[in-house]
């Protein structure tokens, strides 16, 4: 079965139109950090709800003391959670202490370092203009107004701009829960005996953490033996789940059973070959309504498609903009020969300098079964299809590894 490698764009694009946001469910605010709204949220009240004193010192008129010093007569006070109930006069000042209302009356504040108190006298050592340390009521929202735009990925910042709304609980996209398994006769999970022809199997832990770090809910199916109806007992496992990744087995070789096997039970393939390195048997469909992507088997193409594809797809069902993954320029750091038609990811590591662009250096070694290299990387360098032999110094593209 043959099929035109088609570009990451492209392929990115195609998942993305395949894709919707899960429902909204209602969160509490100390559950809802890095989750995505799916509701706009409104103000309950208005912030500051009064005209609130910015700081400790003396509530007064600014006519009293435009000619200092001033001698006021201290007629009550304003501790923060209470009030001066009465009408300021002339010549009178409150005690007044942070976030206490304005008395009415008085038009400023004058800071207790700039006073002297005797009695039931204070002394003004500094004149105050109308407003003076005083925030205004509605100085950072009002009641009514649309604080936080549904779609919007949830900062610390953010939960306590809700709180301060008065919104208890938010409506949020529900965490996606993304099954997943691996497929071949040769793996072992960590810790597990291994035969004389196995090998241990990285790639379910690897992915379930990207899954948890992108907010999703990984469910770990295990690994599925080289059998068509052990590989479809797996996959019906993930009835009910909002995607389903498989790892290994998406290309068409003797010994690739996942596209066979699922085929004959639901599976609607889109593609399945990228023009990228590393990561060119990536495959992509619906298997019983589920969105499924399969992953390359090599570690390292399994990891570099899952940020390229998985992450955006993720981004999307959680209801977040899904947008391709941030690229960035550095220098080369070593030459490069020219790229054949497919996009290239090269590790590299990185080395920044005072006052200049990063310079990324590739490893000599690329080989996509090489989790050391990419565990030690700092980013990747994007090399279009085509793209001429370049010499150090030159400027290219570098998606980040690490923040």
């Amino acid at each position: 079965m043959a099929q035109a490698l088609i570009p990451v764009a492209e392929a990115r694009a195609r998942i993305l139109a395949m894709l919707t946001p899960t429902a909204a469910e209602p969160v509490m605010l100390a559950n809802a950090a890095g989750r995505v709204l799916a509701e706009d949220v409104v103000a309950r009240r208005t912030q500051p709800p009064a005209d609130l004193s910015a700081m400790d010192g003396y509530a007064v008129r600014a006519a009293d003391v435009a000619s200092v010093p001033a001698r006021l007569r201290v007629v009550g006070e304003a501790p923060a959670g209470g009030a001066y109930v009465g009408t300021l006069g002339e010549g009178e000042a409150v005690r007044i202490f942070t976030g206490a209302p304005v008395p009415q009356g008085a038009d400023a504040i004058v800071i207790q370092e700039d006073t002297e108190r005797y009695g039931d006298i204070v002394i003004a050592r500094e004149s105050a203009v109308p407003g003076r340390n005083i925030r205004r009521a509605g100085l950072d929202f009002k009641e009514g107004v649309t604080g936080l735009v549904s779609g919007r990925k949830l900062s610390p910042a953010d939960i306590a701009f809700a709180a301060a709304m008065n919104q208890p609980s938010l409506f949020l996209h529900r965490r996606p829960r993304v099954a997943f398994f691996s497929t071949g006769d040769e793996l072992v999970r960590p810790g597990m005996p291994i035969g004389p022809n196995q090998i241990v199997s990285s790639n379910n832990d690897g992915l379930a953490a990207l899954i948890v770090e992108a907010g999703c809910v990984p469910l770990d199916l295990g690994i599925a033996p080289d059998r068509r109806e052990a590989i479809r007992a797996a996959a019906r496992k993930a009835i009910g789940a909002d995607m389903l990744v498989t790892l290994g087995g998406a290309s068409v070789g003797d010994h690739d059973l996942v596209q066979s096997a699922l085929a004959e039970d639901g599976l609607d393939i889109d593609f399945w070959r990228i023009a990228m390195r590393p990561g060119k048997p990536l495959m992509f469909g619906r298997y019983r309504n589920i969105p499924m992507l399969g992953l390359p088997g090599n570690p390292v193409s399994a990891q570099v498609c899952a940020l390229l594809f998985l992450v955006p797809a993720l981004t999307k069902l959680q209801g977040g903009e899904a947008t391709a993954p941030h690229t960035t320029l550095a220098r080369l750091g070593a030459p490069l020969a020219e790229n054949d038609r497919r996009e290239d990811y090269l590790r590299a590591s990185i080395d920044h300098m005072p006052g200049e662009l990063p310079v990324a250096t590739p490893f000599p070694k690329q080989d996509s079964s090489m989790l050391s290299l990419l565990s030690t990387a700092d980013c990747l360098i994007v090399r279009p299809p085509h793209a001429p032999a370049a010499e150090a110094g030159e400027l290219v593209h570098v998606m980040p590894l690490r923040f």
